[in-house]
C-alpha cells in the first residue's frame, strides 16, 4: 500500500482487467487514484505495474483495505469510479459505499456493461443519497489504456464535474481527417485532438447506445466472417491471402479497427503445430449478451434491426456444434466446382462492394434503432456526436463514421442514414456487385445472413408498396384484427364479416 501526505482525486473500485487499465490511464493524465478491490492480488498486481511504468517518478496510485478508507483517502465531494461485474455488485458496491458514510453530493459511476434499464432503476433508487451516474466504455482493455471511447449519461451536474476527467482519459482524433490519434507509450498520453467522449443524455441513455454500438459491432464482426467464408470456401484462398485482401480493403472505405485485427488473426500461425491460427480455433463463437439486448430491444421498440438479429443467430448456430457435425453428414447442398482462378478479383471485388452496401444498412438499422428508442424515452441524442466519438477508441472505430457524422451534420432531422444523398449515391453505384455477391453465395450454398439480411433490408426499405396488404387481411380474417382502407383516412378501421358468403366490410 502506498501512503502519501495528500488526498486523492479519485476513487476507483474494481481492478480486473478493465479496471486496472483505467486506473493506469486516469495516472497517465495526471490525477491521483485510490484503488479498491476484494482480490488483493489485483491491487498488488497494479502497484506493480505502476512501478514499472513511471520508473523514478513518484507513486501516483494508492491502494486501500475499506470502502471506508477509500473515502478517508479520496478528496470530498467524492468521486468514486466503479469497474465491476453488471447486475447486483453495482448494488452491492452503492450500499457498502453509502454505509462507509458517502453523502447526496458524491458522484458514483457506473463504468461496466450494465442494462440500460437497471441503470435507470438505480438513479431512481439512490436519489437523494448519492449521485448515481454512468459511462459506458468501449475498446477493451487497450482502450481502457490508453484512450476508449466513453458514452457518459445521467445528471448533467455530475458531467460538468466529471467531463474534465472524461475528456483527459479519452481516445482522441485528429479533427480535420476525422483519424484516430494514436500512442501506446505508458506516462505520455495523447492531449492533443478531439476527445471521443460526449454527453449522451439522461440516465441509461449512455448505456443503451453503448449497446446499440455493440449489436453493430456483432453484425459488423459477422459481415467480415461471411466474407472471409466465401473467399475461403469458392476461391479456396489460404487465410494468409484473405488477410492480404483485408489489408487492401483497409486502405480504403472499409477501414476499420475490425478489418485490421482480422487481417492480423489471418496471418497468424499458431505456434505448436504451425498452422493458421484460425483453423486450429473451434467454430463455435461465443457472446456476453449486449448484441441479444440490442436484438430484443429491436423487437420491443418496433425497429427493424435484422442484420444484427442474423449476427445472434449466427453465434447461437455456432454453438450447435455436434448437431452441425451431424448435419453435414446428411444435408445435401448444391454440387458445385470452386471460382476459377481467373475469376478471383471479379469476386473479391463483388465482395467488397457487397460489405461496404451492407455495412451502411447495418450503421442504417442501428441509427434508427436509438432514434426510435430516444423519441419513446424523451432523449434528445446527438448522432452526428455519437458518430463522432466512435471514430476511434471503441471497437467499430472507422474511417466510415465520418461519413456518418457528416450525414447527420448536413441534416439533423434525417429521417434514415439510408435517405442521406451520399449514401444513396454509394448504394446506387456498388449494389450490382453486392446483389452478385448474396446471389453467388446463395447459389454455392455458402451462408450469408447478415450481407443478405441486409440487403434485403434495403429493398423492403425502398418499397413503397409491401405484401403486409395480405398479411393484414390474414390477420383480420382469423382474428378480427381490423385493417385500413388505402383509400381512405388512416385511423378508419375496417373488418370483413369472413363467415358470411356475400363478405360485406364494416366500419368498426
Amino acid at each position: 500500500m502506498a501512503a502519501t501526505n495528500s488526498l486523492c482525486d479519485i476513487g476507483f473500485i474494481g481492478a480486473g482487467v478493465m479496471g486496472k487499465n483505467l486506473i493506469l490511464n486516469l495516472a497517465d493524465n495526471g490525477y491521483r487514484v485510490c484503488a479498491f478491490d476484494l482480490d488483493h492480488h489485483r491491487l498488488e498486481d497494479l502497484l506493480e505495474q505502476d512501478r514499472l511504468e513511471r520508473g523514478e517518478q513518484p507513486a501516483r496510485i494508492e491502494t486501500c483495505n475499506s470502502y471506508t478508507e477509500l473515502l478517508a483517502r479520496v478528496k470530498a465531494p467524492h468521486l468514486v469510479i466503479l469497474s465491476v461485474p453488471a447486475g447486483a455488485p453495482v448494488d452491492d458496491v452503492c450500499n457498502k459505499l453509502l454505509d462507509a458514510g458517502l453523502k447526496a453530493d458524491d458522484i458514483v459511476v457506473d463504468t461496466g456493461n450494465s442494462l440500460w434499464t437497471d441503470s435507470v432503476e438505480r438513479c431512481k433508487r439512490y436519489e437523494g443519497r448519492l449521485i448515481f451516474f454512468t459511462t459506458a466504455v468501449s475498446g477493451g482493455e487497450v482502450g481502457a489504456r490508453f484512450g476508449p471511447s466513453l458514452m457518459p449519461s445521467g445528471d448533467p451536474y455530475a458531467w460538468a464535474r466529471i467531463e474534465p476527467v472524461w475528456h483527459a482519459m479519452a481516445a482522441k482524433v485528429d479533427p480535420d481527417s476525422g483519424q484516430p490519434i494514436e500512442r501506446f507509450e505508458p506516462g505520455n498520453p495523447v492531449k492533443e485532438g478531439e476527445p471521443c467522449a460526449a454527453y449522451i443524455g439522461p440516465i441509461g441513455s449512455g448505456h443503451y447506445v453503448k449497446m446499440v454500438h455493440n449489436g453493430i459491432e456483432y453484425a459488423d464482426m459477422q459481415l467480415i466472417c461471411e466474407a472471409y467464408d466465401v473467399m475461403r470456401s469458392a476461391l479456396e484462398m489460404s487465410p494468409q491471402e484473405i488477410a492480404a485482401v483485408f489489408r487492401e480493403w483497409n486502405k480504403g472505405p472499409l477501414n476499420s479497427y475490425l478489418i485490421d485485427i482480422s487481417a492480423e488473426v489471418l496471418g497468424t500461425a499458431d505456434p505448436e503445430t504451425g498452422s493458421p491460427l484460425v483453423d486450429v480455433i473451434l467454430d463455435r463463437a461465443g457472446q456476453k449478451g449486449t448484441g441479444l439486448w440490442t436484438a430484443v430491444s429491436s423487437l420491443e421498440v418496433g425497429c427493424p434491426a435484422p442484420s444484427i438479429a442474423e449476427a445472434v443467430f449466427a453465434r447461437s448456430l455456432s454453438t450447435r456444434k455436434v448437431l452441425r457435425t451431424r448435419a453435414a453428414k446428411k444435408l445435401l447442398g448444391p454440387d458445385v466446382e470452386p471460382v476459377p482462378a481467373e475469376q478471383r478479383e471479379t469476386v473479391i471485388a463483388q465482395l467488397h462492394d457487397a460489405m461496404y452496401c451492407a455495412k451502411i444498412c447495418i450503421y442504417a438499422q442501428g441509427f434508427d434503432l436509438m432514434k426510435l428508442a430516444a423519441r419513446e424515452q424523451g432523449w434528445q441524442l446527438n448522432f452526428a456526436e455519437i458518430a463522432r466519438i466512435w471514430r476511434a477508441g471503441c471497437i467499430i472505430r472507422a474511417v466510415f463514421l465520418q461519413s456518418i457524422s457528416d450525414a447527420y451534420e448536413r441534416d439533423h432531422k434525417l429521417s434514415n442514414l439510408l435517405l442521406d444523398d451520399f449514401f444513396i449515391e454509394q448504394i446506387a453505384a456498388n449494389q450490382g456487385n453486392w446483389r452478385r455477391a448474396v446471389a453467388d453465395a446463395s447459389l454455392r450454398g455458402i451462408p450469408v445472413p447478415a450481407l443478405s439480411s441486409a440487403l434485403n433490408y434495403y429493398d423492403a426499405f425502398r418499397r413503397e408498396s409491401l405484401p403486409a396488404n395480405l398479411l393484414q387481411a390474414q390477420r383480420d380474417f382469423f382474428g378480427a384484427h381490423t385493417f385500413s382502407r388505402a383509400d381512405r383516412p388512416e385511423n378508419e378501421k375496417y373488418h370483413v364479416l369472413w363467415s358470411r358468403k356475400d363478405r360485406p366490410m364494416v366500419k368498426v
